[in-house]
């Protein structure tokens, strides 16, 4: 037997603050939210998958652990920065377009659809509703 994996359920996240992380995330990513109960809720991330909050006394930090959200297009990513940095005081991670870490120390990378990671979302409606299209490399 083989297995199929067909993508990922759900990513975990701790929090020091439930009520404080669920505005910022709300805030931030206009995530819609899908259930919450006593130190936890639960967000829509994409058609299938969801963004699980727990509150803990202290979150620990990590250098390189991180998970990636995907916006639609550059100006997306963009009002995602200039929200973060300015109304939150966060600073980005270079090199990357929009790499941070939330108040609680969890580091995020944002890209968009024209990101090189497109080609794995081939099968995705919004890649076509996006208007990309992929092609020989320019020059030839």
């Amino acid at each position: 037997m083989s297995v199929q994996v067909y993508g990922i359920n759900h990513v975990a996240l701790e929090v020091g603050d439930i009520d404080e992380a669920v505005a910022f995330y709300r805030d931030v990513f206009g995530l819609e939210k899908m259930d919450e109960g006593e130190g936890d809720a639960f967000f829509k991330v994409g058609a299938h998958q969801f963004l699980a909050m727990f509150e803990v006394d202290k979150p620990r930090k990590d250098h390189h652990r991180h998970f990636g959200l995907m916006v639609r297009d550059e100006n997306q990513l963009a009002e995602v920065r200039e929200k973060l940095t300015k109304k939150y005081k966060i600073k980005l991670i270079p090199p990357f377009r929009c790499d941070f870490r939330d108040p609680w120390g969890n580091r995020i990378q944002v890209v968009d659809l024209h990101d090189e990671s497109l080609v794995w979302l081939l099968p995705y409606r919004e890649v076509q509703k996006a208007g990309v299209r992929l092609g020989p490399p320019v020059g030839e």
